[in-house]
């Protein structure tokens, strides 16, 4: 009897600390299992179009719904590019600009989910090309607007404005779209400048070393936690189309002075030889962006002479280097500090020098190579490019030296910092552009100081987790030898 209560002394306070410990496991498993078990994503949307100059792009973005204004990652769904030109082109017909965006907005309709419809904002952001038209006829820009908007809330989101952004949000949305894209926000190993090229106007946004003297140049920002100095400008009427309608009215200009002949005879040393093709003198004096009195003869015939230092040379006249007011400038006496750090260069800077296989090498590789490409004849480049439209195809010798001169002689790039210029069209699934830091700026979606950090992040809980299991098994250990050591003892009373 003694013998039996003996072993039961020690057997109950065993059994309920076993009984406790595998409780225990069995509630950090379920939590386990709970805590890991994948669950349905759920996701938010955003729209947004870029109405620029040439044409409108509609731009779907999601993230993650339970992450919104925290970790989550926001990211390009899909993008539709609305057939026709830009939304300014419709001045004489304002209801066209708001009909051409139908078949795009069908498909945000299809892409994004039906029940969040009524939440997903859309927003229209006009660029340049509206900037122009504003200038030359405000109630036409107002018109198109309208149009627009009227256009817009007809869908079943919620619409949340169309308007003309300035050049320097453009500037400004670019370098916060880039820089999220990278993560480099949430990072402490500096930004990336962005450099934006659009039909009208070209944008130029970076962190400087030096002080911004200014005002119309700087910007704050403060994001997760971070204060960012800016610099920035928009130099409205030096995109690529706005600058080839300036270079070749200098050019015209001096050709009608020269000539006594109906057509004008044009030769023009930034397109192909061989190139020859009839144009009207209307199609190039249609913009505020060209001041030179228009020549009397309404037709000439354009010439390629496809000579790559002439065409340089008379790129460089568009661009005033001189009555600087500042320490010192870009060009047309504006401000700007000395470039500094990793560049992104987007939209047309990437497509025109993808084009020509120009987004790598040295500057001195690549004024060798679109020396090579300017000089090869006209009839060559149509037959190793069959499937480009003409037009888009004739300019592209003009468009890669303008760039090259705009960032060498304008934004004062050298050979030296010529390597920290990256072509880029996507970071990521996403687009570089100005669109996605809009809306992440309206949004408030970057937050402007730091998000909270969980009390105890994914490593800090798997590692806890292989602790208490572990402690788990040094107390079982601990019980063995107890039960093994009283064992031994009960035999030798047994004895």
């Amino acid at each position: 009897m003694d013998e039996q209560g003996g072993k039961n002394s020690w057997n109950r306070p065993v059994a309920i600390f076993l009984a406790v410990i595998a409780a225990v496991i069995i509630i950090m498993v379920a939590i386990s299992v709970v805590q890991n078990k994948p669950l349905h994503q759920k996701y938010k949307y955003g729209i947004v179009l870029d109405a620029g100059s040439s044409h409108t792009s509609v731009f779907i973005y999601e993230w993650p719904a339970e992450k919104e204004n925290n970790t989550g990652m926001v990211r390009q769904k899909h993008t539709c590019n609305v057939k026709g030109k830009g939304i300014s082109s419709y001045s004489a017909n304002p209801q066209g600009a708001g009909a051409s965006l139908y078949e795009c907005m069908e498909e945000a309709k299809q892409k994004i989910p039906a029940h969040r419809h009524p939440e997903t904002p859309v927003y229209l952001g006009a660029t340049a090309g509206m900037r122009l038209l504003r200038m030359e006829d405000e109630k036409a820009s107002d018109k198109v607007l309208a149009s627009v908007a009227q256009s817009l809330k007809s869908y079943p989101f919620s619409y949340r404005g169309a308007r003309i952004i300035s050049g320097q949000e453009e500037g400004a949305f670019g370098w916060i779209t880039v820089n999220y894209l990278s993560e480099n926000l949430r990072k402490p190993t500096g930004t990336l400048g962005a450099l934006d090229l659009g039909g009208a106007s070209t944008q130029i946004t970076f962190v400087p070393q030096q002080n911004i003297e200014s005002k119309d140049n700087s910007i704050d920002f403060r994001l997760y936690g971070n204060d960012y100095h800016l610099y920035t400008h928009s130099f409205l009427c030096y995109g690529k189309d706005q600058a080839l309608k300036i270079s070749m009215s200098k050019i015209l200009e001096s050709a009608n002075e020269a000539s006594k002949t109906d057509p004008i005879e044009l030769r023009d040393p930034c397109f192909h030889p061989g190139y020859n093709d009839s144009k009207t003198v209307s199609s190039f004096f249609n913009s505020p962006c060209v001041k030179e009195a228009k020549p009397a003869n309404e037709n000439f015939v354009h010439v390629g002479l496809g000579n790559w230092s002439q065409c340089q040379q008379s790129i460089r006249k568009i661009f005033n280097t001189g009555n600087c007011l500042y320490t010192r400038c870009s060009f047309n006496g504006v401000f700007q500090p000395s470039v500094y750090g990793d560049f992104g260069a987007f939209s047309a800077f990437f497509f025109v020098m993808d084009f020509l296989n120009l987004t790598s090498g040295t500057l001195t590789t690549t004024k060798k190579k679109l020396e090579a490409y300017c000089s090869t004849p006209w009839d060559q480049i149509v037959k190793n490019h069959p499937q480009v439209y003409k037009k888009y195809l004739s300019e592209y010798c003009f468009s890669a030296t303008y760039i090259l001169t705009l960032l060498e002689d304008g934004y004062n790039f050298t050979s030296d910092n010529w390597k920290d210029i990256r072509f880029i069209k996507k970071i990521g699934d996403s687009d570089a552009g100005w669109t996605l830091g809009y809306m992440l700026n309206l949004t408030n979606m970057i937050p402007a100081e730091a998000p909270d950090t969980p009390l105890m992040p994914y490593e800090g809980y798997v590692t806890f987790i292989i602790l208490f299991l572990l402690l788990i098994l040094f107390l079982l250990v601990l019980v063995y030898f107890y039960f093994h050591r009283s064992t031994r003892t009960a035999q030798k009373d047994i004895i």
